[in-house]
C-alpha cells in the first residue's frame, strides 16, 4: 500500500525546476578533472598516427628524461597484467571476440590506438614527454570498407578474419509473403559513421590506499565499471570503489569500460601515487567509441491496396576493430524494430558484423533503434510513391489500432499500450498538414526553386532496457533489474539511493517527486544519492532509457515496504488494528475516525526512538528493492518536419517541426521537454551536418570541432511540440523518453528532403543531407542520371 496525495498537491505532472541546476549551471560542483589529491600525477598516451602496423619497437628513453616525467610504459612494460578489455555482449556461439588490451602489444589497428604512457608531475608536462615516444611501425594494409572487408583476400584486421559474426532472425513465411507480391521495393541505406560529443570529455582519477583502489570517472556505469575491475582485472570487488561524480552528458559514449580506466587504475598501483587523466576534444574524437555506421538493404512487400505483406533487412554493421562493451549487441537492438508500428505477415533480418581498421562502435544514443526507424520511414515513403498513396493514409492502412493494444508484433515483442492514431492527429492539427501539402503542390506546379518538401516519421521504440531473461535470452552479460534504498531519518527527511546514475536527466528531482507523492512527504525533504559504489552498492546504471521505467519502479517498490513497516508501528501509536489503518497524503488514519491519526514523519521520530514498538518490530522503516520488469516500455509519436530545398545552392532549411510524443504518464513535463528538444537536435545533426570521415589510409579527418560539424543552437528550428498519453503497463504507467526525439527525427528530415526534389527524380541522399551532397543529387538528375 502506498500514499496518493490529492490531486492538487501530486508531484507527478510537475514542472519542478531542477534540483541540481543550482550547482550545475553555477559550475558549484566535482566534475572528475576538478578533482585534486595530494601527490597526484597525470597520464598523457602515445598514440598510434597509423590505422595498421606491426609495432616493432618501443623507446621511451627519451621521454622519460624529459623534466617531470616520472615514469613511462609500453604495452609490453604491463604485459598479461593489462588484460584485455571485456565484451559483455557475445551475440552468437560463434562470435569472433578478438584480444583487446588496454594498450597495443604487437600490433596497432586503428589511428589512435594508445601504444605507451608517460605519468608526469602535470598534464603537460606529461603530455610534452607523450609526443617524445618512439615507435617503429611496420605498415600493414588499412581495411576501411566494411563491405570490400567480406570480400576473398581482402587485408585482415584479425588473424581469425573480418567477419566477427552472423545473426539472423526470422518469423512467418517470407516466401509466401514475397512470391507473387503486387509491389516489391528495395533500397539501401546508409547509416554514416557519428562521433559522440558530450559536454563533459572523457576523465579518470585513480587512487590506491593500501589494497583498496577508488575510481572517480566521467561515466555512465559505475557498477559496471566495478564488476569488470574485479572480474577481469583480479581485483577484490569488495576493495573497489567506483565514484561517478556530476557527470556532463553521455549520450552512449560514457556507457563503457575504456582502457584509460583500467590503465589509471595499474599505472596509480606502480607508480604508489594518484593519477588523473583528461582527454582533449580532438582525442576525444578518435577515441571515444563511435556510432552507427551500417549498411541496410530494405526489401518491402505490399499488396495493391498497400498491406503490407513481408519486410526483409540485410545488415552490414562496422565494428571498428575491436569488440567493446557491447559492441556486437548494438545493431540487434534495432534489429526487433524494424516492423515498428506495423503489422505484416512475415520479418527476417541477417546481421553481419565486420571488422575494419577504424576506431571501435558501441552504443550512441538510441543505440540500434535510429538506423531501424530511419530504414522502415524512408521505406514507407518509397512504398507509397510505388502504390501513388499518400504517405500517411499507408501507414494508417497498416498500424496497429489502439483497440489492438496489446499487441504482439511479428518480430515477437507484446506492445503494451499506444494510440498512434491519437498522436498523428494532434501532430497533423499543429502541423497544418493540409495546407502545407496544398502549398506543395502550388509550388511545384510553379516551378519554384525552392521547393517544399514534408517529412513523416511515426516511430516507436523498445526501451528501459530489460527484463533479465529477455536480455539472457540474447546473450546479454548482464541482467536489467534496478535497486533503490529509502531511508527514513529520525527527523522526518528521507535519503534515497538509486542504483542508477544520472548524467543530466535530472534524477534527483524526478525521483524526489515520485517518491514524494508515494510517502506523503514534502519534495524539499528529499535528498537523492546516486554515483558511488561505497553509497548505492547494487545497481545497473543508466542507459536505454531505463532510468524511469526500470529504477522509478525500484523507488515505488521501496517505498512499498517503508509504509507496510510505518503501519505497523502507526497501529501501535494509535492503540488500532494495522487492519484498520489508511494511509493517504503522507498520514495514516483510523477507519471511521479520521481524526486519529500520524504522519510518516512522526512515524520515523517514534521509531528511531523505538520506546514504545511492538514486540518483535526493528526500530527501521529503512527498505530496500530490486525491480526486474516484466516487459520493455514502448515510447511513441508523430513527428513531422516541413523542409525548404535550394535547388540552386542545395541548402535545406527546416521550415517547421512537430512533435507529438506518447511518453506514458509524465513525472516533469520540463524534464521531459528537455530530453525530446535535446533528441530532436541529435536526430537532426545526423541527417544534415555530422559524419565521422577516415581518409583512404584510415586517418580520421573530422578529428576536431573544426572538420566535425556538431550544431548549435543557431543552426536548429524552433519546435512545436505535445503529447499523447497511453499510459504503460506498470505501477507508474510510465515510459522512456531520453532517447525518442533523436529515433524519430533523422527519417523526419530526410523523408522531407526527399520529398522536396522527388519530382526530379530523386529517391535517396546519403546522410548527412550536406548542401553540396543535395546540389549534387539535383544535378546529376537533370542531367539524366541517377540519383
Amino acid at each position: 500500500m502506498t500514499a496518493t496525495t490529492d490531486a492538487a498537491q501530486a508531484e507527478l505532472g510537475r514542472a519542478r525546476l531542477r534540483k541540481e541546476d543550482a550547482r550545475l549551471i553555477t559550475g558549484q560542483t566535482n566534475w572528475t578533472d576538478n578533482i585534486s589529491l595530494p601527490g597526484m600525477l597525470h597520464m598523457a598516451f602515445a598514440r598510434s598516427p597509423v590505422a595498421h602496423a606491426k609495432i616493432t619497437g618501443v623507446d621511451l628513453s627519451a621521454a622519460r628524461n624529459m623534466p617531470g616525467v616520472i615514469a613511462a610504459f609500453s604495452g609490453a612494460d604491463l604485459g598479461a597484467e593489462q588484460g584485455s578489455l571485456p565484451c559483455a555482449w557475445p551475440v552468437t556461439e560463434d562470435i569472433v571476440i578478438p584480444p583487446h588490451p588496454p594498450m597495443a602489444v604487437d600490433e596497432v589497428r586503428y589511428v589512435g590506438e594508445a601504444v605507451a604512457v608517460v605519468v608526469a608531475r602535470d598534464r603537460y608536462a606529461a603530455a610534452d614527454a607523450a609526443a617524445m615516444v618512439d615507435v617503429d611501425y611496420e605498415p600493414l594494409p588499412p581495411v576501411l570498407d566494411m563491405r570490400a572487408a567480406l570480400a576473398e583476400g581482402s587485408p585482415k584486421v584479425h588473424e581469425a578474419g573480418n567477419k566477427s559474426y552472423e545473426w539472423v532472425f526470422a518469423a512467418g513465411d517470407m516466401d509466401a509473403a514475397f512470391a507473387g507480391a503486387p509491389v516489391v521495393v528495395e533500397r539501401t541505406y546508409r547509416q554514416q559513421r557519428l562521433i559522440p560529443c558530450a559536454m563533459e570529455p572523457r576523465a579518470v582519477v585513480s587512487q590506491w590506499v593500501g589494497d583498496q583502489v577508488t575510481l572517480w570517472s566521467a561515466t555512465q556505469i559505475p557498477h559496471v565499471v566495478r564488476f569488470a575491475l574485479s572480474a577481469f582485472f583480479g581485483i577484490p570487488e569488495q576493495d573497489v570503489r567506483v565514484i561517478a561524480p556530476d557527470v556532463g552528458g553521455g549520450f552512449g559514449s560514457k556507457l563503457q569500460f575504456t582502457a584509460e580506466e583500467v590503465l589509471a587504475v595499474l599505472v596509480s598501483r606502480r607508480v604508489g601515487k594518484p593519477v588523473k587523466w583528461t582527454e582533449s576534444r580532438s582525442e576525444g574524437n578518435m577515441t571515444v567509441h563511435h556510432g552507427r555506421d551500417q549498411w541496410q538493404r530494405i526489401r518491402i512487400a505490399a499488396d495493391a491496396d498497400g498491406r503490407i505483406r513481408g519486410l526483409d533487412v540485410d545488415l552490414l554493421a562496422d565494428m571498428g576493430a575491436y569488440l567493446m562493451l557491447v559492441t556486437p549487441g548494438i545493431p540487434l537492438l534495432g534489429a526487433f524494430m524494424y516492423p515498428a508500428i506495423y503489422k505484416m505477415d512475415a520479418y527476417s533480418l541477417k546481421c553481419t558484423g565486420v571488422f575494419t581498421t577504424k576506431m571501435p562502435t558501441d552504443a550512441y544514443r538510441g543505440a540500434g533503434r535510429p538506423e531501424a526507424t530511419f530504414a522502415i520511414e524512408r521505406i514507407m515513403d518509397e512504398l507509397a510513391v510505388e502504390l501513388g498513396m499518400e504517405p500517411l493514409e499507408l501507414r494508417e492502412r497498416n498500424w496497429i489500432k489502439h483497440e489492438e493494444f496489446p499487441y504482439t508484433t511479428i518480430a515477437g515483442l507484446t506492445y503494451d499500450s499506444g494510440n498512434y492514431e491519437a498522436a498523428t492527429a494532434r501532430a497533423k492539427e499543429l502541423f497544418g498538414y493540409d495546407e502545407l501539402r496544398r502549398e506543395q503542390a502550388e509550388r511545384n506546379a510553379r516551378g519554384d526553386t525552392v521547393r517544399l518538401g514534408i517529412g513523416i516519421s511515426t516511430f516507436t521504440e523498445m526501451c528501459g532496457l530489460a527484463p533479465s531473461r529477455v536480455l539472457g535470452s540474447l546473450s546479454y552479460g548482464a541482467g536489467g533489474w534496478e535497486h533503490a534504498s529509502i531511508r527514513m531519518l529520525p527527523t522526518g527527511k528521507v535519503e534515497v539511493v538509486t542504483g542508477s546514475s544520472a548524467h543530466g536527466q535530472g534524477h534527483e528531482t524526478a525521483w524526489s517527486q515520485i517518491v514524494a507523492d508515494q510517502l506523503g512527504v514534502p519534495f524539499e525533504d528529499i535528498r537523492v544519492l546516486h554515483g558511488d559504489t561505497l553509497v548505492s552498492p547494487k545497481g545497473m546504471d543508466t542507459y536505454g532509457s531505463r532510468s524511469l521505467a526500470v529504477g522509478g519502479l525500484a523507488l515505488v517498490s521501496a517505498c512499498d515496504k517503508v509504509v507496510d513497516k510505518a503501519k505497523v508501528i502507526a497501529a501501535a501509536m494509535l492503540e488500532a488494528s494495522p487492519d484498520d489503518l489508511e494511509f493517504a497524503a503522507g498520514r495514516f488514519s483510523v477507519r471511521g475516525d479520521p481524526e486519529a491519526g500520524a504522519t510518516i514523519q512522526e512515524i520515523a521520530l517514534a521509531t528511531f526512538a523505538a520506546h514504545n514498538l511492538p514486540a518483535g518490530v526493528e526500530p527501521s522503516l529503512d527498505s530496500d528493492a530490486t525491480y526486474d520488469p516484466d516487459n520493455f516500455s514502448f515510447p511513441h509519436g508523430t513527428h513531422l518536419c516541413a523542409t525548404e530545398v535550394d535547388t540552386e545552392t542545395g541548402m535545406v532549411t527546416i521550415r517547421s517541426y512537430v512533435a507529438v510524443d506518447d511518453v506514458g504518464v509524465v513525472v516533469n513535463p520540463m524534464i521531459v521537454e528537455g530530453q525530446v528538444h535535446g533528441g530532436i537536435a541529435q536526430g537532426i545533426a545526423q541527417a544534415l551536418y555530422e559524419e565521422g570521415v577516415y581518409d583512404d589510409d584510415g586517418n580520421l579527418v573530422t578529428s576536431t570541432l573544426a572538420d566535425y560539424l556538431v550544431p548549435s543552437a543557431a543552426d536548429l528550428p524552433s519546435y512545436v511540440t505535445d503529447r499523447s498519453v497511453s499510459p504503460a503497463g506498470n505501477r507508474l504507467g510510465v515510459k522512456g523518453v531520453g532517447e525518442a526525439g533523436t529515433i524519430a527525427s533523422t527519417p523526419a528530415v530526410v523523408n522531407a528532403i526527399i520529398d522536396a526534389v522527388r519530382p526530379f527524380g530523386i529517391n535517396d541522399i546519403t546522410m548527412p543531407c550536406t548542401p553540396e551532397r543535395v546540389w549534387r543529387a539535383i544535378q546529376t538528375a537533370q542531367d539524366g542520371g541517377a540519383a
